[in-house]
Protein backbone atom coordinates (compact mmCIF):
# COMPACT_ATOMS: atom_id res chain seq x y z
CA UNK A 1 0.00 0.00 0.00
CA UNK A 2 1.33 3.43 -0.94
CA UNK A 3 1.67 6.38 1.39
CA UNK A 4 2.16 10.13 1.10
CA UNK A 5 3.65 12.02 4.03
CA UNK A 6 2.54 15.60 4.65
CA UNK A 7 4.37 17.91 7.02
CA UNK A 8 2.76 21.24 7.96
CA UNK A 9 1.02 21.28 4.56
CA UNK A 10 -2.22 23.32 4.53
CA UNK A 11 -3.43 21.15 1.64
CA UNK A 12 -2.95 17.88 3.54
CA UNK A 13 -6.05 15.75 4.08
CA UNK A 14 -7.53 15.75 7.58
CA UNK A 15 -6.41 12.94 9.87
CA UNK A 16 -8.96 10.20 10.55
CA UNK A 17 -6.73 7.82 12.51
CA UNK A 18 -4.23 7.79 15.35
CA UNK A 19 -2.06 4.69 15.86
CA UNK A 20 0.66 4.43 18.50
CA UNK A 21 3.83 3.61 16.61
CA UNK A 22 7.54 3.17 17.14
CA UNK A 23 10.88 3.79 15.51
CA UNK A 24 14.20 2.47 16.72
CA UNK A 25 17.82 3.48 16.40
CA UNK A 26 20.14 0.50 16.20
CA UNK A 27 23.84 0.92 15.51
CA UNK A 28 26.63 -1.49 14.68
CA UNK A 29 30.06 -1.55 16.31
CA UNK A 30 31.24 1.13 13.85
CA UNK A 31 28.48 3.55 14.88
CA UNK A 32 26.57 3.16 11.62
CA UNK A 33 22.79 3.53 11.91
CA UNK A 34 20.40 0.80 10.75
CA UNK A 35 18.09 2.24 8.10
CA UNK A 36 15.46 0.81 5.79
CA UNK A 37 14.38 1.95 2.34
CA UNK A 38 10.59 1.81 2.61
CA UNK A 39 8.40 0.39 -0.14
CA UNK A 40 5.33 2.50 0.76
CA UNK A 41 6.84 5.99 0.33
CA UNK A 42 10.26 5.29 -1.25
CA UNK A 43 12.08 7.08 1.60
CA UNK A 44 14.85 5.93 3.93
CA UNK A 45 13.81 5.60 7.56
CA UNK A 46 14.54 4.09 10.91
CA UNK A 47 12.82 0.72 11.24
CA UNK A 48 9.43 0.98 12.88
CA UNK A 49 5.69 0.71 12.62
CA UNK A 50 2.41 0.47 14.47
CA UNK A 51 1.88 -1.09 17.85
CA UNK A 52 -0.31 -4.20 17.90
CA UNK A 53 -3.01 -5.00 20.44
CA UNK A 54 -1.64 -7.13 23.25
CA UNK A 55 1.95 -5.90 23.10
CA UNK A 56 3.91 -3.27 24.97
CA UNK A 57 5.37 -0.27 23.14
CA UNK A 58 8.93 -1.56 23.70
CA UNK A 59 8.00 -5.00 22.35
CA UNK A 60 6.57 -3.26 19.26
CA UNK A 61 9.99 -1.69 18.66
CA UNK A 62 11.78 -5.04 18.98
CA UNK A 63 9.23 -6.74 16.71
CA UNK A 64 9.30 -4.03 14.05
CA UNK A 65 13.11 -4.02 13.85
CA UNK A 66 13.09 -7.81 13.43
CA UNK A 67 10.29 -7.78 10.84
CA UNK A 68 11.75 -4.99 8.71
CA UNK A 69 15.47 -5.74 8.98
CA UNK A 70 16.10 -9.27 10.27
CA UNK A 71 18.05 -7.86 13.21
CA UNK A 72 17.46 -8.61 16.90
CA UNK A 73 17.61 -5.72 19.36
CA UNK A 74 16.76 -4.86 22.94
CA UNK A 75 15.36 -1.47 23.93
CA UNK A 76 17.71 0.63 26.05
CA UNK A 77 16.09 4.07 26.20
CA UNK A 78 13.88 6.72 24.61
CA UNK A 79 15.06 9.34 22.15
CA UNK A 80 11.71 11.08 22.06
CA UNK A 81 7.97 11.16 21.61
CA UNK A 82 6.85 12.62 18.27
CA UNK A 83 3.22 13.76 18.01
CA UNK A 84 3.19 16.66 15.56
CA UNK A 85 -0.46 17.00 14.42
CA UNK A 86 0.90 18.75 11.32
CA UNK A 87 2.52 15.49 10.20
CA UNK A 88 -0.02 13.15 8.61
CA UNK A 89 0.41 10.10 6.44
CA UNK A 90 -2.22 9.40 3.77
CA UNK A 91 -2.54 5.75 2.73
CA UNK A 92 -4.08 4.37 -0.45
CA UNK A 93 -6.95 2.79 1.50
CA UNK A 94 -8.22 6.20 2.72
CA UNK A 95 -6.62 6.15 6.16
CA UNK A 96 -4.98 9.46 7.06
CA UNK A 97 -2.91 8.90 10.17
CA UNK A 98 -1.72 11.62 12.52
CA UNK A 99 1.83 11.04 13.72
CA UNK A 100 2.22 9.44 17.13
CA UNK A 101 5.58 7.76 17.49
CA UNK A 102 7.99 6.86 20.26
CA UNK A 103 11.60 6.58 19.12
CA UNK A 104 13.82 4.21 21.09
CA UNK A 105 17.51 3.57 21.42
CA UNK A 106 18.43 -0.09 21.21
CA UNK A 107 21.34 -2.46 21.57
CA UNK A 108 22.04 -4.78 18.67
CA UNK A 109 21.95 -8.45 19.68
CA UNK A 110 22.50 -10.13 16.32
CA UNK A 111 20.61 -11.30 13.27
CA UNK A 112 21.10 -11.16 9.53
CA UNK A 113 20.18 -8.14 7.39
CA UNK A 114 17.03 -9.11 5.49
CA UNK A 115 14.45 -7.11 3.55
CA UNK A 116 10.71 -7.55 3.99
CA UNK A 117 7.52 -6.65 2.15
CA UNK A 118 7.90 -3.17 3.70
CA UNK A 119 11.60 -2.68 2.93
CA UNK A 120 13.42 -2.84 -0.38
CA UNK A 121 16.84 -2.16 1.14
CA UNK A 122 18.27 -2.57 4.64
CA UNK A 123 21.66 -1.11 5.48
CA UNK A 124 23.87 0.16 8.27
CA UNK A 125 24.59 3.73 7.12
CA UNK A 126 27.56 5.84 8.17
CA UNK A 127 26.53 9.21 9.62
CA UNK A 128 28.51 10.96 6.86
CA UNK A 129 26.23 9.35 4.24
CA UNK A 130 22.91 10.47 5.74
CA UNK A 131 22.81 13.61 3.58
CA UNK A 132 22.91 11.45 0.44
CA UNK A 133 19.66 9.65 1.31
CA UNK A 134 16.08 10.78 0.85
CA UNK A 135 14.79 10.93 4.44
CA UNK A 136 11.55 12.61 5.56
CA UNK A 137 12.26 15.66 7.80
CA UNK A 138 10.33 14.12 10.70
CA UNK A 139 12.46 10.96 10.51
CA UNK A 140 15.63 12.99 10.13
CA UNK A 141 14.68 14.87 13.32
CA UNK A 142 14.69 11.59 15.24
CA UNK A 143 18.10 10.67 13.86
CA UNK A 144 19.48 14.12 14.68
CA UNK A 145 18.11 13.93 18.22
CA UNK A 146 19.91 10.60 18.64
CA UNK A 147 23.16 12.02 17.26
CA UNK A 148 22.93 15.06 19.55
CA UNK A 149 23.00 12.76 22.60
CA UNK A 150 20.24 14.81 24.21
CA UNK A 151 20.26 14.64 28.04
CA UNK A 152 16.48 14.08 28.13
CA UNK A 153 13.98 12.69 25.63
CA UNK A 154 12.40 15.04 23.11
CA UNK A 155 8.69 15.54 23.73
CA UNK A 156 6.77 17.18 20.96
Amino acid sequence: MGRIDYLNDPNAPAANSLVPSVTAVATDDQGRILLVHKTDNDLWALPGGGMDLGESISHAAVREVKEETGMDVEVTGIIGIYTNPGHVMAYDDGEVRQQFSVCFTTRLLGGTLTTSSETKEVEFVAVERLAELSIHPSMRMRIDHYLEGRPAPYIG
